[in-house]
């Protein structure tokens, strides 16, 4: 008797339809050809049939007699050395069919693979990728690759072989044209409307290869979902980056997930990989927009509740488990757009993180001096000597050169006055937290001290993307932390960035030439799962108190509520920043904090770039103009212009006086 393997071989065999010239250039590499390909690259759009002909292949392959290697290009380590470990048999065994599916999620392998790994196969060996995008042109280009690379475009079906295959789902006659009218060639699309049609469907709506279109087939394919529990299923798998039964019931701990899982498993879009259910790509896009469209509240609460389940493992699970959780739990944010993830990264930016060497150490240095001079360097090798576990660094997947460095630090309370009088940054962070929430004995505070990449320095990339979510696990995982800081050399730019994310704490020590921005979370005060749960509803994190009370937002409304009320010494005395810590202590609070505001002003005058922004302030609100106009006009100023420098010298004014509420009278 035939095993289970072999009966679904066959019944695949005698579903399969077209891609004559694939599996026959494939069969003559299996036969041993010497004119053959040794390595086949097919590709293009989601849903057009590249799994469905790779598995066609290892099948061929595996009645050949082949040692078979499958590996899932979604679930590849950004590491070469862990692709080269699962791959290894390719190296040693003679024979041995390497197939990667859905090769676009591990593109940034490609050229490492070429030169590096691909010429070291062992004899007689055959590879398959399949992927969404074209190979580089430098390989179909190269004559070394040429007699040994086929390359082939997947397209959609003819008339006839879409024909074919409703026929051989046993769709009836009679809606025959109805569906080809629906699907046109794409092999997807004609599986789901055949789907439709075995299950009762009549796919009598017009068809047009458009994401609305596509999310009626699935509305017909999966019909009346039998039960709330069921849709709630359906909301999870549409967001999990993988659904395993374990997950679905944590994420829904009241229902039989057993059952649930079974059905998930059974739907005709749904793949099953190494970790969970994966839905298929064109799937899960339309199942996640309809969905986002018809329940948006119950949309988000999946994604909560997918980020704390996420942030759980990391705190509990086993380092093996915890590898791949900050992976899925970033893949909920890939749609979300928020200034700190905006990157979309190349191949070519591809990285991957190993903890520092000692023979990384001159390369750091040099990154170091390169970017942020001498001064930089001594602190880098300050703290290479102190905490040189807390340093990893980035090399390129595609080249193996090492691109860039972190440095993250873990600071114990008391803090240090060794490190306190070498480095001016943790100084910096060290008096906020002693002005705004004290670090208690048996805490820490952790900052990510140094990110260096040269060739994206002080803007977003591969190496702050991967450092910042690697942070964050560290963060949830992490026992009395504190504080979490991140430093910036731009701080304008980054404080834009991190708006809602990360407060901007208004310290700006001073390293040599350069001064810095320092970024802070309070982590007692807002939880990892409720940053989490603030970027997820899209609203911005709350801000840490200051001495006062007054978060930096409800202190900076302070500031901007008692100016147009500064000539008016009645109404100035109800304004809420006399109840900050820097009036504290005043005799005459209105009089000498309407002192304290106009001096503060005047002030900014010492910088060249504060002067127009001192006298927008002044004209705005000392000078008894009537309204904002009238001070532009008073300036000789566009009214545009005007505002322009009031904005700047707003921020600029809340900025100082924030810092004196923190550090106090001077």
């Amino acid at each position: 008797m035939a095993s289970v393997g072999e009966r679904l071989s066959r019944a695949r065999e005698r579903a399969f339809i077209g891609r004559e010239e694939e599996l026959a250039c494939f069969g003559r590499a299996l036969t041993g050809d010497p004119d053959a390909p040794f390595a086949f690259y097919v590709y293009g759009p989601g849903g057009i049939g590249k799994s469905t002909l790779v598995r066609c292949l290892a099948d061929q392959a595996r009645a050949a007699g082949r040692t078979l290697l499958e590996v899932d290009g979604r679930f590849v380590s950004r590491d070469p050395a862990d692709f080269e470990r699962a791959a290894g048999p390719l190296l040693d065994v003679p024979g041995t069919v390497l197939f990667v599916d859905s090769f676009e999620h591990c593109q940034w392998l490609e050229s490492w693979l070429w030169h590096r790994f691909l010429p070291r196969a062992a004899e007689d060996t055959l590879v398959v990728l399949a992927g969404r995008q074209a190979p580089q042109p430098q390989w179909t280009a190269d004559p070394a690759w040429a007699g040994l690379l086929y390359v082939r475009e997947i397209g959609p079906f003819s008339d006839a072989q879409a024909r074919s295959l409703l026929e051989a789902a046993q769709i009836r006659p009679e809606l025959r044209e109805r569906m080809l009218h629906f699907a046109g060639g794409n092999p997807l699309a004609l599986s789901l409307a055949a789907a439709v049609g075995s299950s009762g469907g009549t796919g009598e709506e017009a068809w047009a290869p458009s994401a609305d279109i596509l999310r009626t087939l699935l509305a017909g394919l999966i019909g009346d979902v039998p039960t709330a529990a069921h849709r709630r299923a359906l909301e999870v798998v549409a967001q999990a980056h993988s659904t395993s039964e374990e997950l679905l019931g944590a994420i829904l701990p009241d229902e039989d997930t057993h059952l649930l899982f079974g059905w998930l498993r059974e739907l005709p879009f749904m793949e099953a990989t190494p970790r969970g259910l994966y839905p298929h790509d064109a799937a899960r896009e339309t199942l996640a927009g309809d969905l986002r469209w018809r329940a948006p509240n119950a949309f988000t609460d999946v994604r909560r509740r997918l980020a704390e389940e996420y942030l759980r493992i990391l705190r509990e699970g086993t380092e093996e488990r915890i590898s791949v959780v900050p992976d899925e739990l970033f893949y909920l944010f890939r749609e979300m757009g928020t200034p700190a993830r905006r990157g979309i990264w190349t191949a070519e930016e591809e990285v991957h993180e190993r903890p520092l060497q000692p023979g990384d150490i001159e390369v750091v240095l040099r990154m170091a001096e390169e970017t942020e001079g001498r001064a930089s360097v001594d602190l880098v090798r300050y703290w290479l000597e102190r905490q040189p576990q807390g340093f990893g660094v980035f090399r390129s997947v595609s080249t193996g050169e090492t691109v860039a460095f972190t440095g993250r630090l873990v600071l114990p309370a008391p803090p240090d006055p060794e490190d306190l009088a070498a480095d001016p940054v943790v100084a910096a962070a060290w008096a906020y937290t002693a002005a705004t929430a004290p670090v208690r004995p048996g805490e820490h505070i952790a900052m990510t001290r140094f990110s260096i990449c040269p060739e994206r320095y002080q803007m977003p990339s591969r190496v702050i993307d991967l450092s910042n979510s690697r942070a964050q696990g560290e963060a949830a995982r992490a026992r009395g932390r504190a504080h979490g800081f991140v430093v910036y050399q731009d701080a304008d730019a980054w404080s834009d960035r991190l708006r809602g994310i990360m407060h901007d704490t208004g310290a700006r020590p001073r390293v040599g030439e350069h001064t810095y921005g320092l970024f802070c979370n309070d982590w007692r005060q807002v939880s990892v799962e409720a940053w989490m749960r603030h970027l997820i509803t899209s609203t911005k994190v709350p801000g840490p108190s200051g001495p006062s009370g007054f978060s930096r937002a409800s202190f900076d409304q302070a500031v901007r509520e008692a100016l147009p009320h500064w000539r008016d010494t009645g109404a100035f005395a109800a304004c809420a920043l006399l109840r900050t810590r820097i009036a504290a202590d005043f005799a005459e609070p209105v009089e000498e904090l309407r002192t304290l505001l106009r001096a503060a002003v005047d002030e900014l005058a010492r910088d060249p770039r504060g002067v127009r922004a001192r006298d927008a302030l002044t004209a705005g609100y000392f000078s008894g103009a009537p309204t904002q106009e009238a001070a532009a006009r008073r300036l000789g100023l566009p009214y545009g212009t005007y505002r322009r420098h009031l904005r700047q010298g707003l921020d600029l004014l809340c900025a100082e006086l924030w810092e004196r509420e923190l550090q106090g009278p001077r």
